[in-house]
């Protein structure tokens, strides 16, 4: 397991998180790494936050890293006993927020799948799949869709394996 990467995507509420967090939590070690993508702007995602930290415990320790996903996990993967990143989609949100270009942006999933092509510890990804629903009707909705689809595509190629959520049920794709 050491160095191989799982890339969990699915639909919202589909049971990518929990599936994720635990056959992450189930790697032996005591240097357990959750890497946080969102960066929470309201009280109702606050708590969902606080949830979440509850319910990993202290045996993850919680790195809050809205932008610099690659770079985190090459800084963390060599002490690291497992790095669990939760989400791609908001990375990419804020990416795409914070007025990164879509050039840039796709330069940093390049940099993802290189982070991740290189020894360290397992890592596991969650990611929405957007993709199965409506075209959404502005210009931004239909670039934020087309990176996180982008991401997801490319991470799903570098991944050693690749999972994808239904309705709490996890069918392996890779």
């Amino acid at each position: 397991m050491k160095g191989s990467s799982t890339f969990v995507t699915g639909g919202c509420r589909s049971g990518k998180s929990g599936y994720a967090l635990a056959r992450a939590g189930s790697i032996k070690g005591e240097n357990r790494i959750f890497l946080a993508t969102s960066v929470p702007s309201d009280s109702e995602m606050e708590e969902r936050v606080k949830a979440h930290r509850e319910e990993r415990g202290e045996a993850w320790s919680t790195v809050e890293e809205p932008e610099a996903v690659s770079e985190r996990i090459e800084e963390l993967k060599e002490r690291a006993d497992v790095i669990l990143v939760d989400c791609l989609t908001l990375w990419i949100s804020n990416l795409l927020c914070g007025g990164t270009d879509e050039h840039r942006i796709k330069g940093r999933v390049e940099q993802l799948q290189t982070a991740l092509g290189r020894p360290g510890c397992p890592v596991f990804l969650v990611s929405n799949e957007v993709g199965c629903g409506v075209v959404p009707e502005n210009r931004l909705s239909r670039i934020f869709r087309d990176l996180a689809g982008y991401a997801n595509q490319q991470t799903a190629k570098t991944a050693d394996h690749v999972v994808w959520m239904v309705s709490g049920i996890p069918v392996n794709i890779k």
